[in-house]
């Protein structure tokens, strides 16, 4: 029998229409009542499921996060109540016999017993900042398939403008583009479009420019590159209410920016303030963070055996982000740290392994800089460790490991 930690608790089973809840009240003998009731998930039936909770005095409530439903539900009960929000596989029940109403009672006695981890639910203003800052990542992303759009149009019309510039969708291409939507068939000298900074030939460019559009293809590219100009003008509408919102978060973003990488786009900042928030007390050490963010090895062994090291698939919009960001330092020769670390993890596990370990140094470099209010220094992982034992290799082992770290062995002969 499991110790019951809470004496008095309620577990919620969230579903679209109905919000199923039992509270689980606890004697001095560990017998427990339940309580169960079913109520709308409308606005009016959580106010009633607040009064419910109120007129028993149950003040910790324990919820799944069922999709989106799960939100209005913590928005009105987070003002009255502590609410935790559960991950379903630590909720998960036997199966076989399983209603809602089972459900709701099998939350409730899991969380009686201290057996659920709560999740990370930031602020209500890192709430809003990360639903915008979301946003915007779709609308580049959609962005970026309405230009693959446009750029197939133009490959399959034999027009090669994405040889002669490196932007297809620049002050020049798109001039171009424009003067052959709105004059379909009709020969043009592009020298007039060229803009004075473009390094291309006019000769190439003028090849290039030699195809024929079918209409269906026009069709197609004119309303790719409207759509294209809409979706730029939501974006930046999207990027003033982030300013906005972020503004009084400016100390903290400070200091985000003084971690490599993080310092030449303002949104890049503001986006991993978004998904891990500024107070870093919620997370006891940077492996937390780490953890959390789906940085580092899974921990799955059964009879002395490794079944998987795979990391989870948690920080789908964080993970992405600290990815681009790994892939520049590595090329960078100002941070060293970084640079010298994946090229000795890449020797023996590779350039995916590699790259996740650079994310977690971000990672960790992050939850530092917030948690101590001190900027960024790489003094720690440049610093000289001295080793404090000696270790003794056979002549195999040597070259073993030398060969292991990228090294090539050859007879001093031939060399």
């Amino acid at each position: 029998m499991f110790k019951i930690i809470r004496s008095k608790c309620c577990g919620l089973d969230v579903h679209k229409t109905w919000i199923y809840a039992c509270i689980g009240i606890a004697d001095s003998n560990s017998r427990v009542d339940y309580k169960q009731a079913r109520f709308s998930s409308f606005s009016k039936g959580l106010k009633q499921l607040s009064e419910w909770l109120a007129k028993y005095g149950c003040t910790e409530v324990c919820m799944e996060s069922s999709g989106k439903y799960w939100i209005p539900v913590f928005n009105v009960l987070e003002t009255t109540c502590d609410v935790t929000l559960a991950h379903p596989k630590y909720t998960k029940p036997q199966k076989g016999n399983k209603t809602d109403r089972k459900d709701a009672m099998w939350i409730c006695d899991l969380f009686m017993c201290g057996m659920i981890k709560r999740s990370f639910i930031p602020p209500a203003d890192i709430r809003e900042l990360r639903e915008l800052v979301r946003y915007r990542t779709k609308l580049t992303n959609m962005i970026t398939g309405e230009k693959n759009r446009a750029l197939n149009c133009l490959t399959v019309s034999n027009l090669k403008l994405d040889d002669v510039f490196s932007d297809v969708f620049g002050k020049t291409s798109s001039s171009i583009i424009q003067f052959m939507l709105d004059n379909p068939g009709v020969y043009f000298d592009v020298k007039p479009f060229i803009d004075s900074r473009c390094k291309t030939p006019v000769e190439e460019i003028q090849a290039a420019v030699d195809g024929a559009m079918s209409p269906a293809h026009a069709v197609k590219l004119r309303e790719c590159m409207s759509h294209i100009d809409q979706l730029e003008s939501h974006k930046r509408m999207v990027e003033e209410d982030i300013l906005r919102l972020a503004a009084p978060y400016e100390s903290e973003l400070a200091l985000i920016r003084t971690v490599p990488g993080l310092n030449s786009n303002p949104m890049t900042a503001i986006a991993i303030l978004s998904e891990v928030g500024a107070d870093m007390s919620v997370f006891p050490t940077a492996k937390h963070l780490v953890s959390w963010a789906g940085c580092c090895p899974r921990n799955d062994q059964s009879a002395k055996k490794i079944k998987s090291t795979r990391i989870s698939r948690a920080g789908v919009y964080l993970k992405p982000l600290l990815v681009q960001v790994a892939n520049a330092l590595i090329k960078s020769k100002h941070h060293p740290e970084f640079r010298e670390r994946y090229r000795k993890l890449k020797a023996r596990r590779g350039h995916k392994k590699a790259i996740i370990a650079i994310c977690r140094m971000l990672l960790t470099a992050i939850w530092n800089v917030l948690s101590k209010a001190e900027p960024y220094s790489p003094a720690g992982y440049l610093s000289d460790h001295q080793v404090t034992e000696v270790r003794t290799l056979t002549q195999k082992q040597a070259l073993n490991l030398l060969k292991s770290r990228g090294y090539v062995i050859t007879d001093e002969e031939s060399a």
